[in-house]
């Protein structure tokens, strides 16, 4: 599919009569309001990708859930069906371009256009930069960058006729660094380029792509792979944050449906951060723990 030609800029003059007037205010009709196109939400089947799913659901929007294991996305698309919602879901890994391509298939079979859609997968895990290797390198690059950009950009292509919304789920240490996680702060600094640079390529088109930057969150996985599973940790962790305590998905899940749908229509090329205030105080030293333990 190619890319569309970029709208023509308004040559009417200011003073045209004939020329419609620019509204100073923003209303939003609800009852003429023609009904959401989907929202896809990549590594939506547990966390934070299902709680950002199960809030853009209370708010009409059908949703589908994409990641590689397939058995915790039914279990998660059954559980928010259950809850009134329309949710599909749709096994993908997200570095593989053909199986993006056939995501983004089966949202528009289903829901007929995609509205907006939530680059939320990731991988990480805490080790020293020297230690490494390659495959390491490459597999946290491959689901955080690579797979943004594929998904990104089929679904961008997608949404050019219509406009839509794009939001990628970044860290703070996209731009201040962190010990222990070089591999994953380098590809969310990348996906914190694309961001803005997919802003102004397409904001002509009505899409707009927005960053957000979450706080330290507990959830299964992040707290298995980043070390702090142990709650005598997260009270530790919870101490540095100027609130005094740590995320919740909830919470997060609130802002991202906010810039992932319709509430803010007038933001793009923005990264918001909701942390408590952590950047502040700058990211804990995850590589610390490794070398406490030698």
């Amino acid at each position: 599919m190619a890319m569309k030609t970029r709208p023509e800029a308004n040559t009417a003059s200011p003073h045209d009569p004939t020329e419609e007037a620019i509204p100073r205010t923003l209303e939003l009709d609800v009852a003429r309001r023609p009904p959401h196109g989907a929202a896809i939400i990549t590594g939506g089947g547990s966390g934070l990708g299902l709680a950002i799913a199960r809030e853009l659901a209370s708010r009409d929007y059908p949703v589908v859930l994409a990641s590689r294991s397939h058995d915790r996305l039914t279990v998660a698309a059954e559980v928010l069906r259950a809850e009134g919602a329309q949710a599909e879901a749709v096994a993908c890994d997200v570095r593989d371009r053909d199986a993006v391509a056939h995501l983004c298939d089966r949202a528009e079979e289903q829901f007929g256009h995609i509205e907006a859609l939530v680059n939320n997968a990731a991988g990480n895990f805490v080790i020293r930069a020297e230690d490494l290797s390659a495959g390491g390198w490459e597999a946290v690059r491959g689901i955080v960058l690579d797979g943004t950009w594929n998904c990104s950009h089929e679904a961008g292509r997608r949404m050019q006729d219509r406009g839509g919304a794009i939001l990628n789920v970044i860290a703070t240490y996209a731009w201040t660094g962190a010990s222990g996680v070089v591999h994953s702060a380098s590809a969310k600094g990348g996906v914190l380029a694309m961001t803005r640079s997919l802003a102004q390529e397409w904001g002509p088109f009505g899409i707009r792509v927005n960053a957000l930057a979450p706080g330290i969150m507990v959830t299964e996985n992040a707290a298995r792979n980043l070390g702090y599973a142990d709650p005598s940790v997260q009270t530790r962790l919870a101490r540095r944050v100027p609130l005094g305590r740590l995320a919740t998905v909830e919470e997060v899940a609130v802002l991202a449906a906010d810039l992932a749908g319709d509430r803010h229509p007038y933001v793009t090329g923005d990264c918001w951060t909701v942390d408590g205030g952590l950047w502040l105080a700058g990211f804990p030293n995850l590589r610390r723990a490794l070398d406490q333990a030698d």
